[in-house]
């Protein structure tokens, strides 16, 4: 996928403000944030603003993380988007699979964990293996 110079866009959708606000401090220094407190939220933030990449929370309020991710897909977002669960279940495991999630990714998370994710996603899908040079550290 070619892309231009600008920062890639970064979308979290998660209802918990401290973990969006966790989320946000590991990123923010490599990305434009688009900072969602719902998947409905989140939907209608994609459907104005372009996606590079997005994670979510599996359990919000109206929309899950996977209802996000199945509507994202259908506005046709080709962004990796990553599934942040604390219930990772194989039968979740295989829903996101099917959705065409990125990734599914158990809490708790270590912050390695969650930046090798992102980082191995953004270079699978934009050739970009240069992004994080130390955000794992």
């Amino acid at each position: 996928m070619v892309r231009s110079t600008r920062p890639y866009q970064l979308l979290i959708a998660d209802d918990d403000l401290g973990f969006r606000e966790t989320l946000q401090d590991v990123f923010e220094p490599y990305f434009v944030m688009i900072v969602a407190k719902s998947g409905e939220e989140a939907v209608e933030m994609a459907e104005s603003t372009h996606v590079d990449i997005a994670l979510l929370d599996m359990h919000m309020r109206v929309l899950t993380g996977l209802d996000t991710l199945r509507i994202l897909k259908s506005l046709n977002v080709t962004a990796p988007c990553i599934l942040i669960t604390a219930d990772a279940t194989d039968a979740l495991r295989k829903d996101a699979e099917d959705a065409e999630a990125y990734s599914v990714l158990a809490k708790p998370i270590t912050k390695g964990e969650l930046v090798t994710t992102v980082s191995t996603a953004i270079e699978d899908a934009y050739d970009d293996p240069t992004l994080f040079s130390s955000a794992a550290e």
